[in-house]
C-alpha cells in the first residue's frame, strides 16, 4: 500500500518570517536538512503532499501574485534536486471563517480519506504547528512536529531507518507489567518481577539476544508465581511483534549453526548452548504461526523461586504473543544450569533471527509474516 507524506510549507520546508508572508523572494530560506531528507524519504518510496493554510491568500493584504511567485521559485527549486510532490493543496481562508478546508479540518483532503489505498499506519504528517498535529489526528496517521527537540534527520531516522522499539503496559487483576525494547540497541537489561532467579533468566535473554530489555512486574506473588511468569512471557512476545513491525529484512531464521545436525532444516535459527554438564538446543521461526515444542525434563521441582514446570509454560505464552515458532530441547543433571541453558539458546537464536540484512526484503514467499 502507498505511504503518503502529508507536509506543511511554512515552518517545515522554509523558515517562516515574522509576519507570516512568503511574498517576496527574499523570504525564501530553507529549513535545516530538509532537501536531503524530502530525498531519503522519497527514494524510501514515501508519496509527496503538500498541505498548507495560507490566511488571507487573494486579498489585498495577501496578493495571488504575492504569492505565486515565491512559491512557483520553491518548486522549482525543488524539483530541480529531484524533489516532486504529487499534489500541492492551499486552503487561503482566515482562521475566523472556520473553513473545512482549513488545517486542521481535512475538507481539502477528503479525496484521500476517501481512498483505501494507501496505509494509515506507514503515512504520517510532517508539520511546524499544533494544527498539524491535529490533523494528523484527523487523518489517522501520525505526526512529526518540527522545533528545537526534531529535526529532519530524526524524522527521516524514524520513517526510514525504522527503529525497531515497543513500550507495552499490560494491566490485569493479576499483574501489572511494563516492557520496554529495543532491537537495534545493546543496553544491561533490567529485570524486576520479585522472583529473583526469573529475573536473572529475563536478563539472559536481554544480554545474548543483544537488545535493550526492560521488564518490571507487580503480580499476585502471594497466590503463587504462574500469573506473573505467564504475563511476562505475554508482555514480552507481544514487544517482540510489536517492535519487529513488517519483519522487512530481518532474517527470520538466521543462519544455521555449524554443530547443528544434517537433519536441522536449512537456515533455521538452531543454536546450541552448554552450561557444564547440560546442553540446551533452540530453534525457531519468525514465521506468524505460534508454535512450541520442548523436550526435557528437569530434575527438581524449583531453581530460587521459580517453579521449573513454568520454563516450558514461558516460552509457550512467548511463541504465543510473538507468532513464532519456536523448538526446545535441554538435557543435563542440575537444574539451574539447564533453566539458563534453555533462557540463553532462545535469546541467541532470537539474535539471529531479528537481525537485519541491510536489505528490505520480506523474508517469505507468500508476501507476509
Amino acid at each position: 500500500m502507498r505511504k503518503i507524506l502529508f507536509v506543511d510549507r511554512d515552518g517545515t520546508l522554509i523558515h517562516e518570517p515574522p509576519d507570516f508572508q512568503i511574498d517576496c523572494y527574499t523570504k525564501i530560506r530553507f529549513v535545516e536538512g530538509m532537501l536531503p531528507a524530502l530525498l531519503r524519504l522519497q527514494a524510501a518510496g514515501y508519496t509527496l503532499v503538500m498541505v498548507s493554510n495560507q490566511d488571507g491568500l487573494g486579498t489585498d493584504a495577501f496578493p495571488q501574485r504575492d504569492f505565486d511567485g515565491p512559491h512557483g521559485l520553491l518548486m522549482q527549486l525543488l524539483e530541480s534536486q529531484g524533489v516532486r510532490f504529487a499534489e500541492v493543496l492551499v486552503d487561503p481562508s482566515l482562521p475566523t471563517e472556520n473553513s473545512p478546508n482549513r488545517k486542521p479540518a481535512t475538507g481539502m483532503l477528503r479525496h484521500y480519506l476517501a481512498d483505501d489505498g494507501w496505509s494509515r499506519a506507514a503515512s504520517a504528517v510532517i508539520g511546524d504547528r499544533e494544527s498539524d498535529v491535529q490533523l494528523a489526528a484527523n487523518l489517522g496517521v501520525r505526526a512529526f512536529r518540527i522545533g528545537p527537540e526534531l529535526g529532519w534527520d530524526a524524522i527521516v531516522h524514524a520513517l526510514v531507518d525504522r527503529p525497531r522499539t515497543a513500550r507495552v503496559r499490560r494491566a490485569t487483576r493479576e499483574t501489572r507489567i511494563a516492557v520496554d525494547l529495543d532491537l537495534d540497541r545493546s543496553a544491561e537489561p533490567s529485570a524486576d518481577t520479585g522472583i529473583g532467579y526469573f529475573d536473572h533468566m529475563l536478563e539472559q535473554i536481554g544480554k545474548h539476544a543483544g537488545i535493550a530489555l526492560a521488564i518490571r512486574c507487580e503480580g499476585d506473588l502471594e497466590v503463587d508465581e504462574h500469573h506473573t511468569v505467564e504475563d511476562c512471557a505475554l508482555a514480552l512476545g507481544q514487544a517482540l511483534r510489536e517492535a519487529l513491525g513488517d519483519k522487512r529484512g530481518i532474517g527470520r531464521y538466521g543462519d544455521a549453526d555449524a554443530t547443528v545436525p544434517d537433519a536441522a532444516p536449512a537456515g533455521t535459527a538452531r543454536v546450541r548452548v552448554p552450561m557444564d554438564e547440560s546442553l540446551a538446543s533452540a530453534a525457531l521461526d519468525l514465521s506468524g504461526r505460534p508454535y512450541f515444542v520442548f523436550d526435557g525434563s528437569f530434575p527438581r521441582e524449583r531453581v530460587g523461586g521459580l517453579p521449573t514446570e513454568l520454563v516450558p509454560h514461558f516460552f509457550r505464552s512467548f511463541c504465543e504473543t510473538a507468532l513464532m515458532s519456536l523448538h526446545l530441547s535441554v538435557r543435563g543433571e542440575n537444574a539451574h544450569h539447564m533453566v539458563e541453558g534453555c533462557f540463553k539458546a532462545v535469546a541467541r537464536a532470537l539474535r539471529t533471527a531479528v537481525a537485519r540484512s541491510g536489505g528490505t526484503d520480506l523474508p517469505s514467499t507468500k508476501g507476509t509474516l
